[in-house]
């Protein structure tokens, strides 16, 4: 029998089923020396200072109200004493009893002790009203013959309800957040005739802080720790960077803190004051290709260049006027927007718009704008594309075409074209153009050799400068990226993937040795 009695302590028994109680409190039992492990439970129902509970924590006054116990039932009388005559008792939540279940001593000896101070209460007020000579005797045997339980558990239960004391005068952590985890281990290798390079082992760690206060935003705030090697600084280019490369030497820093919310349900608001993008609020149209941690393996596969002409410190928003029409508006400061001297927008930015169609089920289209400042480095394209004006001030219009077809529930195409406009605003450089080109498309197989499997394939040209006044900076030849990779799926928890990519004619240079790049990955998300 399982008994909830509505006094000090409540006892549930010690069932396999997760049962849903409003207790405030938990803590395990193993320290009374209980065989059984129970565990120690504090009520709010039925205590005279919860009177502001809700109707559903309110005490059980009859038991007509527990809707499994009938009238036929052979402890009918004994539960409608408890409960009617001396208000001891309480069912659980959903106004159930749960008598069919079995309860140890120190179940019974709590449970006791717990109504036995309701009913010495009642006794001393009014004795003629709820107590019989008869009863009186059956409290004193059942005294007796729990006395040594009753007096291990009271010294027990008194630093429960210190410790209970303390807590509650403690800042509660926030209910509503999460903590969610990716570690990334990888052994990788980078490989080439002109490249001496060894394999590695690294890993990148990140742990994010999620917290909501209204159910429909989220504050963020993400640790990273990383010792994953840049190849560019091997292979003296940034085409060879590997999508999870960055070293902090192993020390936590906080790579991203932001906010985002809902003050509407088409209206989306994303704010950060560390490690925003201008795709935290964008949609780059590169699903399920571009996760670095359990998609694509390069840095350049990602996401277009054009994506990375602004990020940091900044706010941007996605208004959807329906199911196909999505419109995205931006900014981001780089560089040093805290320093009074240059603020928000005289250093770096980057300030976008992006109008997202999708005029069939299967398509997907993104028209880009972007607006930059001293922004172009990208860290995907050439020495002369990341650089063109040799480190002169610059300002440029970047256009992008991005798109995205399903033709089933495994097989995506996706791909984009990107075109940089830049014109040098400083030195002697000052007015010079140039034009620089990047554009690549992925073909993703869903669940090839099993559920959540994905094989990825990938094909582009990292950015180019194909026009440029600056005599000796326009990139002679072709560079093409090609690349290909495997995510087996060993659980929802644990991925490992193997891949591999090639780029030919590096730095967009064909006296250039091919590089070839490749890693085995293994992701822990939790």
């Amino acid at each position: 029998m399982n008994i909830a009695f509505a006094s000090g302590q409540n006892f549930p028994n010690t069932s396999s089923d997760n049962d849903k109680i409003n207790f405030e409190h938990k803590t395990s039992q193993a320290d009374l020396s209980n065989p059984d492990n129970v565990q120690i439970e504090a009520p709010t129902i039925n205590q005279e200072n919860n009177q502001e509970n809700n109707q559903e924590n309110l005490p059980v006054t009859s038991v007509n109200q527990l809707t499994d116990v009938q009238p036929t039932d052979w402890a009918f009388q004994a539960l409608q004493s408890l409960i009617e005559r001396y208000g001891c008792l309480s069912g659980y939540p959903d106004n159930s009893f749960r008598g069919n279940r079995s309860l140890n001593r120190y179940e019974f000896a709590a449970a006791f002790n717990a109504c036995l101070d309701t009913v010495n209460k009642m006794i001393q007020t009014a004795r003629e009203q709820y107590a019989t000579q008869e009863e009186l005797e059956i409290v004193k045997r059942l005294q007796g013959e729990f006395a040594q339980e009753l007096a291990e558990l009271n010294p027990k239960l008194q630093p429960i309800a210190d410790n209970l004391s303390r807590l509650e005068k403690r800042p509660a952590f926030s209910t509503t957040s999460q903590l969610l985890g990716k570690v990334i281990f990888a052994v990788s290798n980078v490989d080439g005739n002109d490249i001496n390079g060894n394999v590695v082992f690294s890993h990148r760690t990140e742990l994010n802080i999620d917290s909501s206060f209204t159910g429909k935003d989220k504050l963020r705030m993400r640790l990273l720790a990383r010792n994953s090697t840049r190849f560019g600084r091997v292979a003296d280019t940034d085409m060879a960077n590997l999508s999870f490369a960055g070293d902090s030497r192993n020390d936590v820093e906080i790579s991203q803190f932001s906010y985002q919310f809902r003050p509407m349900k088409k209206l989306e608001v994303f704010i950060s004051t560390e490690g925003g993008s201008l795709t935290s609020f964008t949609n780059s149209l590169n699903s399920p290709i571009g996760s670095s941690a359990i998609g694509h393996i390069s840095n350049f596969s990602d996401k277009s260049a054009i994506y990375e002409l602004g990020g940091g410190v900044g706010a941007g928003i996605e208004y959807r006027f329906s199911d196909r029409v999505g419109l995205s508006l931006g900014y981001m400061a780089g560089d040093k927007p805290n320093n009074p001297q240059q603020g928000i927008t005289g250093g770096e930015y980057g300030a976008i718009a992006q109008l997202t169609l999708r005029p069939i089920d299967k398509l997907s289209l993104g028209l880009t704008y972007i607006r930059a400042y001293n922004n172009l480095d990208t860290g995907k394209g050439s020495e002369f594309a990341n650089d063109p004006f040799d480190g002169a001030a610059n300002t440029a219009n970047a256009y992008g075409i991005q798109t995205s077809y399903r033709f089933d529930q495994r097989t995506t195409l996706s791909g984009w074209v990107g075109l940089i406009d830049a014109e040098a605003q400083s030195s002697e450089n000052k007015g010079d153009k140039a034009k620089i080109l990047t554009w690549a498309a992925t073909l993703a197989l869903n669940d090839i050799g099993g559920e959540g499997n994905l094989l990825g394939l990938i094909i582009g040209q990292p950015p180019k400068v194909i026009e440029t006044d600056v005599d000796g900076r326009k990139d002679p030849n072709t560079a093409l990226h090609f690349e290909a990779f495997y995510r087996y799926h060993i659980n929802d928890n644990m991925y490992i993937t193997p891949g591999f990519y090639v780029i030919i004619n590096p730095e967009h240079n064909a006296n250039n040795d091919a590089i070839y790049v490749g890693t085995i990955r293994k992701t822990f998300l939790f």
